[in-house]
């Protein structure tokens, strides 16, 4: 074995799409390249061992915002027991201020932006010659047409276990600051008729659950129709084994031709993530987000009454010029339109975004340790940052998880914000924890605070015995104890099938 491709995934379930089009487009030196992921959390030596047992000559290490300190930790260690492997690293976490880093300092080499073409040549100078003077190499974007797709290395195993991420398209005309897509410079669509082939190749070997990381699937109308008109002739086909697609799309572009389509998906097939991020349109201009809100909502509740795709709506808190109030103006706004996830993120500072502009200020102060988060604006001290925080995981925990459907109603009331913030530090008093609750705890615990809001037992009861939550313990009895919300979704569609349950 000559050349090893890893990455520490963040679960199982994950694939890594970016390693399989490097092995895609190696040419020639295919037959020396093997892929090897892991997940974050393995120890740094039992990965070394397993990787130095392959003999390499290079290791090629996709690197993100989830996994650079323990990729570090790991190429600390395999340059001390294994320093003549030549290590390169790439992805978005060392594709920006790629210097200042100590992973790039204890690599070999660094592949900056696209690396379908440049960690191939690299590869091959590093092995054949001349040997490479430069440490960083800036990757080189080929026409789409020029990369290999990668779909065909998706494993029987990945298919048959893992999330399929898949794409139509690369890059986004949007220039929202906190995003590291505003670096584009437009969307480059592939061959749409070669995807579909691809599509069509995984779906006969079994695939049915399918990830598109299209930044914008709905920019190309024309497009988005015959992707969707792909998945609604395999349902037709064959209703009793299932597709389901997950796509991210634009909230304010949604064209009636579209919507007939997205009528057409029986339930527990669709699924849209929506970034919505702030209605406060100051703070949307301050970001440089161009986007119609009353259409963006107007379409969010058309899906909602008139679609079965299933919701996830994404709001940023600590936004340069978003105050609490505003944000829980928001927040509020947002939930009355009926999503049936509300997916509440913490702002964070990716390396090469151009939030940074704004650091000075709106007193963006951010943590200096991956995920980079916000930790106090000029809007927003640190305590009252990290009240959102715990909002932000308990809200997962209880309301996007579905299963406290029926009880939700009866905590959030006229002021949701409000009322889940109350809960929020209430929770957070009683179990200095957001993590690791058990469920049927986290059942009483609600249920005690309900009652001290006034809310009559039996109306508690009964609203908690319809809940996932509230059967918990009934059902699996001792089991229940070791139900920890921290324990990770076994797939996409498991919260989905609790929401469509209640």
């Amino acid at each position: 074995m000559t050349i090893l491709l890893s990455t520490l995934n963040a679960r199982y379930t994950h694939a890594s799409l970016g390693l399989r089009y490097l092995l895609a487009n190696m040419g020639e030196l295919q037959s020396l390249t093997h892929l090897q992921e892991f997940v974050i959390g393995t120890r740094a030596v039992d990965i070394a061992e397993k990787l130095l047992a392959h003999q390499p000559r290079i290791i090629g290490f996709g690197v993100y915002i989830w996994n650079v300190e323990e990729t570090t930790k790991l190429v600390a260690l395999l340059k001390r027991v294994a320093p003549e492997i030549v290590i390169v690293l790439g992805g978005p976490e060392v594709s920006h201020e790629t210097e200042a880093q100590e992973i790039t300092r204890l690599a070999d080499y660094v592949v900056t932006g696209w690396g379908d073409v440049t960690f191939p040549q690299l590869c091959r100078a590093i092995l054949h010659g001349p040997k490479p003077l430069m440490k960083i190499h800036a990757g080189v974007q080929p026409p789409l047409d020029d990369i290999a797709l990668p779909y065909r290395l998706y494993s029987d195993e990945d298919i048959a276990h893992r999330t399929l991420y898949v794409e139509a398209s690369r890059g986004c005309p949007f220039k929202c600051e906190f995003c590291l897509s505003s670096l584009d410079k437009t969307a480059w669509p592939f061959n749409l008729d070669a995807f579909l082939a691809e599509l069509e190749n995984l779906h006969a070997r079994g695939a049915r659950l399918f990830k598109f990381v299209d930044r914008t699937f709905n920019l190309n109308i024309k497009s988005s129709l015959r992707i969707m008109q792909f998945f609604l002739d395999k349902l037709k086909a064959r209703p009793d084994d299932p597709v389901f697609a997950h796509f991210e799309v634009v909230p304010d572009h949604l064209p009636d031709a579209l919507k007939e389509a997205i009528s057409q998906f029986p339930p527990g097939t669709l699924q849209f993530e929506i970034g919505i991020q702030s209605f406060n349109p100051e703070v949307q201009t301050l970001v440089s987000r161009r986007q119609n809100n009353d259409k963006a909502a107007e379409n969010i509740r058309w899906l909602c009454q008139h679609s079965h795709a299933h919701l996830h709506v994404d709001l940023i808190a600590g936004l340069p010029g978003e105050s609490i109030e505003s944000f829980a103006a928001g927040f509020d706004r947002l939930f009355a339109l009926g999503p049936h996830e509300i997916q509440f993120g913490i702002l964070k500072r990716l390396r090469g975004t151009p939030i940074i502009r704004h650091t000075e200020a709106y007193g963006l102060l951010f943590d200096p340790h991956p995920p980079y988060a916000i930790l106090a604006t000029d809007c927003i001290g640190f305590a009252d940052m990290q009240k959102l925080v715990r909002f932000a995981r308990y809200w997962d925990l209880i309301a996007n998880s579905g299963r406290f459907a029926h009880t939700l109603p009866h905590i959030l009331r006229a002021a949701p914000f409000e009322n889940f913030m109350a809960l929020s530090e209430w929770l957070y008093e009683r179990t200095d924890a957001t993590h690791r609750i058990a469920l049927d705890r986290l059942a009483l615990l609600v249920s005690e605070w309900l009652q001290s809001q006034g809310v009559h037992a039996d109306t508690i009861d009964q609203a908690l015995s319809q809940d996932h939550a509230g059967k918990i313990g009934k059902t699996r009895g001792a089991k229940a104890k070791t139900d920890s919300l921290a324990q990770p979704e076994p797939s996409l569609l498991s919260r989905q099938a609790r929401h469509l349950a209640a």
